[in-house]
């Protein structure tokens, strides 16, 4: 594509706390084609407009017509300083870098959830028993570096997503050691949120206070170790992925509950689909069921991981339609 004027193309990007993903977009039929996804480490790059020219050098191509790019953080007055990578960028910005006609930043899990609805069944693992409804609003959440909750209201044929900060709600212990590992992480980090938890880094803050609770001794480990070694059968390890699995369980039932999510719950994110076998097979789905009177209702809704690699791509390209730019305005 070296050279190629990018006229007819759009350039999609998904930076999380971790990585930036790009992709070249073109709409041919009614859903969007990518075109070379890219992933690069953040930390590698001063600026995302660095990371966006780096790339777009890459693929050859000058001046795509627009832009669409997801971001983790709260957008306001068009600009983003993220939540948790030291980026600071903005929609004149972006434009600049990447002589785009147009630039627009979208939450990271909006595009989440403007993909939701078009994902086929190979891109998702269901997770617990096929319910006997699927129809109604969604709810999209996951752990990655942080944690991310979206919805999606679904009216008379018309989608249109919520956007949230609904990781940073509070985390609500339900037995005796998760009140103790409360009292640990308020220790250490005063108010903890949902996010301190079910992310990587709360991941590994969960391994030391679990540990701790149950009156074992461990090492602390990064999160990529400690879900390697709960998959190859390791003990401790183990006990923190089913805990981090029983947390996101009642957690992403709790959200069901308050965005009425009768429609389904989509788990995104990176660490879900590395544990999805113990994810499973564990206390996922009892927890996401556990709601006292509510028990029925909860039995009723469907969840699933998601499996596609690039949805928040797919869910940034369909922001750049006319519904989709309608449905988030």
């Amino acid at each position: 594509m070296n050279g190629l004027n990018g006229v007819g193309l759009g350039l999609v990007g998904d930076i999380g706390g971790t990585n930036a993903r790009f992709a070249l977009v073109e709409f041919d039929g009614p859903d969007p084609r990518l075109i070379e996804p890219t992933t690069y480490k953040g930390e590698d790059y001063a600026t995302a407009e660095d990371a966006i020219e780096h790339y777009l050098a890459k693929v050859g191509v000058r001046h795509p017509d627009q832009a669409v790019v997801a971001v983790a953080g709260p957008i306001e007055h068009g600009s983003v300083h993220m939540t948790n990578l030291d980026w600071r960028i903005s929609e004149d910005s972006l434009r600049r870098a990447g002589g785009f006609r147009q630039a627009t930043l979208i939450n990271d899990f909006t595009a989440q959830a403007l993909a939701a609805p078009r994902l086929s069944p190979k891109d998702l693992r269901q997770i617990g028993p096929l319910p006997t409804s699927g129809e109604g609003d969604l709810a999209i959440l996951g752990p990655g570096t942080g944690f991310g909750v979206a919805g999606m209201a679904r009216r008379h044929g018309v989608n249109t997503p919520l956007t949230t900060e609904g990781g940073h709600i509070a985390f609500a212990p339900t037995d005796e050691i998760e009140i103790e590992i409360l009292r640990a992480l308020v220790k250490q980090f005063g108010r903890v949120s949902v996010e301190r938890i079910l992310s990587g880094p709360g991941m590994e803050d969960l391994h030391i206070a679990l540990a701790q609770a149950e009156g074992r001794k461990v090492d602390p480990l990064p999160a990529k170790q400690i879900t390697e070694r709960a998959v190859e059968g390791c003990a401790d390890s183990l006990a923190t992925v089913d805990r981090f699995c029983a947390i996101l369980g009642s957690t992403a039932g709790d959200i069901a509950l308050a965005l009425g999510a009768r429609g389904g719950v989509f788990i995104a994110g990176g660490i879900a689909p590395r544990i999805i076998d113990l994810l499973e097979a564990g206390p996922f789905r009892a927890r996401f069921e556990a709601k006292g009177r509510f028990v029925d209702y909860m039995k009723s809704i469907p969840s699933h991981v998601i499996l596609h690699p690039h949805t928040a791509l797919i869910g940034a390209a369909v922001a750049m339609t006319p519904d989709g730019r309608a449905s988030i305005s």
